[in-house]
């Protein structure tokens, strides 16, 4: 099943997508997309109602983000070995984490802003894992099961802030918008391999980014296993894990956004976002 969230930002509520493309309303069923109704048997009775019987949605309501209540918005970085390649850094021996403040989540088609003094923002097309059942020290073999679903995530970066401005990655990653999530959560019965899944990007029409799941170094059951050695995974917690070659940064030259492009990203099966890049107006 697609779920999703649309309304106004702030306001959202929750929705499923039925076999027509047609957005159901899901309010009268569910609060929103977050905490427990994450779990995999709520989110299997959602999927159990016949859509038909659900208010329709009008085509052009805007969609928010498809989780609400994100706790942790959790990243890996260089997880991909022909990304790592291109920027010139190695395959790390464990995986590299660092985090997107949950402020930066916005919805899938909204405006990206480019912060003032940037001249680096860059776009990154990753799949990104929805947490649904709360766990530590998870095993590798349980992984799985702690899965809400799956996502289109854009990992907007800066990349001066990240890597010029000294410390962690963290401030060139969190900026506000930089964090695109959706349209749609994608439950795991739709997802036959999530590490078989074409990837893409385009920036103006340009396809810069054209990679697959395949190449991702450390794989999801491992990230998830990985991941709660330091930290509990709580329902709602995002994971997004890492991107194929074809970044801003890896370019040569390299190209950064500029006010006025448009991205447009997708994932086999998860669906796609657009979105047009503005200057931030507020000092």
């Amino acid at each position: 099943m697609k779920f999703l969230r649309f309304g106004p930002r702030g306001h959202e509520k929750p929705g499923l997508l039925d076999d027509n493309g047609v957005i159901r309303d899901l309010s009268a069923h569910v609060t929103d997309l977050a905490g427990e109704a994450l779990d995999r048997h709520a989110l299997e009775a959602l999927a159990a109602l016949d859509p038909s019987s659900l208010p329709e949605v009008p085509a052009d309501t805007r969609i928010g983000p498809c989780v609400a209540g994100v706790g942790k918005f959790i990243c890996i970085g260089l997880n991909y070995s022909d990304h790592a390649a291109e920027t010139g850094a190695q395959v790390p021996p464990e995986p590299v984490i660092f985090n997107k403040w949950t402020s930066a989540i916005c919805g899938p088609n909204d405006e990206v802003i480019i912060p003032h003094d940037s001249e680096k923002t860059d776009w990154e097309v990753e799949l990104g894992v929805v947490i649904g059942k709360a766990g530590r020290y998870i095993e590798e073999a349980d992984a799985m099961q702690h899965v809400a679903g799956f996502c289109v995530v854009n990992d907007v970066s800066e990349r001066e802030f990240q890597l010029e401005r000294s410390g962690t990655w963290d401030k060139g990653k969190g900026c506000d918008t930089f964090g695109p999530l959706g349209p749609w959560l994608v439950t795991p019965d739709e997802v036959t391999d999530p590490h078989q899944l074409d990837m893409w990007l385009d920036v103006d029409g340009k396809r810069y980014q054209d990679g697959n799941t395949r190449t991702m170094v450390y794989q999801i059951p491992f990230l998830i296993s990985y991941l709660s050695r330091f930290m509990s995974l709580q329902p709602g917690d995002v994971i997004s894990t890492g991107t194929p070659p074809g970044v801003g940064m890896g370019q040569q030259p390299p190209v950064y956004l500029k006010p006025g492009q448009r991205m447009r990203l997708g994932i086999q099966g998860l669906g796609e976002q657009q979105q047009t890049v503005v200057a931030d107006q507020k000092r």
